[in-house]
């Protein structure tokens, strides 16, 4: 199990990251912060062409929904790599916005990506962990599952995500596994460029609900996951950590517009 070391650094050297969702702008960030602490990077998407070109030392390719592919691709990956030392679940996805845009369909395959899926990449590595005495798994959730912020089946399935995480804190514990999970509101990624250049009116909408003014970037969410999987924070499981510039702290245009002069 890692432990803090005298100089404060994060432990990370020479340790094996697993990474789903690594082709995304989160994702990349994630490559990036790992990588610049010498950690061996891995890192798994639905599509080679994602990670084709990013800087991993293993690439693995299923579909979260595909439960006997994604089993299947991490048994094989385990056998050929070994266990990882750190897991982030970070891949996830959403269509439906609203209630009247989720039908049993958008459900479904909203529950399936973001919540099903994610327990048959885990549920392997952690038994493999669990036999090592030793593993660390980051889960990225959302502001979504601590409140309604729209996306219905997302939301279920990234609050999913932090029951599940608080299950494997107690009754992994003892086997030397820390789970915590981090909880983005509105990040900065080029998946943004596209809403924008269909309403570039949007960002005055959405930045007023944020204390700080502005969107969390990839990079401020890739070292929040980073310091709860390092020995910086080996007294800290089943956490939950809001990255989201505010947004959960309180209801900003009801300061302003009900209270306010």
């Amino acid at each position: 199990m890692t432990s803090p070391t005298s100089h404060g650094e994060p432990g990370l050297k020479g340790k094996h990251v697993l990474i789903t969702g690594a082709g995304g702008g989160i994702g990349q960030a994630l490559i990036e912060a790992y990588n610049g602490l010498g950690a061996i990077v891995s890192g798994a998407d639905q599509e080679r062409r994602l990670i084709e070109t990013l800087p991993l030392s293993n690439r693995l390719v299923f579909d979260l929904n595909d439960k006997a592919a994604t089993s299947k691709a991490i048994d094989d990956f385990i056998a050929d790599r070994g266990v990882p030392d750190v897991l982030i679940n970070n891949a996830g996805f959403t269509r439906g916005e609203t209630l009247d845009q989720v039908d049993g369909d958008v459900w479904e395959q909203e529950i399936a990506t973001n919540l099903n899926g994610v327990f048959h990449v885990t549920a392997p590595i952690v038994a493999n962990m669990s036999k090592r005495g030793s593993g660390n798994i980051v889960f990225i959730s959302s502001v979504n599952a601590l409140g309604h912020y729209g996306n219905p089946a997302y939301s279920a399935a990234k609050a999913g995500l932090i029951s599940y995480m608080k299950a494997l804190a107690v009754e992994r514990g003892r086997f030397g596994i820390r789970a915590n999970a981090v909880c983005p509101g509105s990040v900065r990624t080029p998946a943004w460029d596209h809403r924008l250049q269909r309403e570039p009116e949007l960002l005055a909408k959405v930045l007023p609900h944020y204390p700080l003014g502005r969107m969390v970037t990839p990079d401020e969410v890739a070292q929040a996951a980073v310091f709860l999987s390092s020995s910086a924070a080996s007294g800290i499981t089943g956490a939950t950590l809001s990255v989201d510039a505010g947004l959960t702290a309180g209801n900003l245009p009801f300061i302003n517009d009900v209270l306010g002069d």
